[in-house]
């Protein structure tokens, strides 16, 4: 299945990119770099950074159906000037309640998430190996969280394509 150019589109263009650096920075423009089922990989120069390389997708599923949000994404990002590789993160598309967990289930794997605002990411690197491994041997993934208000949400992302943007993005962020 292709990802869809309007959702793609939506990626590239979106300012959350700059949200995912730490401190202030010079927003660029997202290259798409391939698709992959229901994974894409894009790149991006930083003027602090240099090249940025992430893997994204958007949930197939999200409940609670009623409740508005913003643009939901996961994401794998490589930052070569920083060494870091294969980082996971989530924009949940609200505001997380504070000093919650966001959890990440995979199969009978299960992984705990820090949250801060309405972003996500693994508490430690062994984890987020363990977690990327998972991914690439999964099918589907879910993501649940409470909002600000308590509101508890799962989203269910599909894996199909995760190796490969992977590895399109370890080619190009080396």
């Amino acid at each position: 299945m292709n990802c869809g150019t309007r959702i793609w589109a939506l990626v590239a263009s979106f300012a959350f990119v700059v949200a995912l650096v730490p401190g202030p920075a010079t927003a660029a423009e997202s290259e798409l770099l391939s698709e992959h089922e229901d994974w894409a990989a894009y790149t991006y120069e930083n003027d602090k950074e240099g090249k940025v390389c992430y893997a994204v997708s958007q949930p197939k599923e999200s409940e609670p159906k009623n409740v508005r949000r913003d643009p939901i994404f996961f994401l794998v990002t490589n930052r070569p000037a920083r060494k870091v590789a294969n980082e996971v993160s989530v924009i949940i598309g609200y505001p997380f309640k504070k000093n919650s967990d966001a959890t990440v289930d995979i199969g009978s794997d299960s992984f705990s998430l820090f949250t801060s605002s309405d972003g996500a990411w693994v508490k430690d690197g062994d984890d987020e190996r363990r977690l990327v491994a998972a991914m690439k041997r999964g099918a589907k993934m879910s993501v649940k969280g409470s909002s600000w208000r308590g509101t508890r949400t799962s989203d269910e992302f599909s894996l199909s394509g995760i190796s490969a943007a992977i590895d399109a993005i370890d080619g190009a962020c080396k």
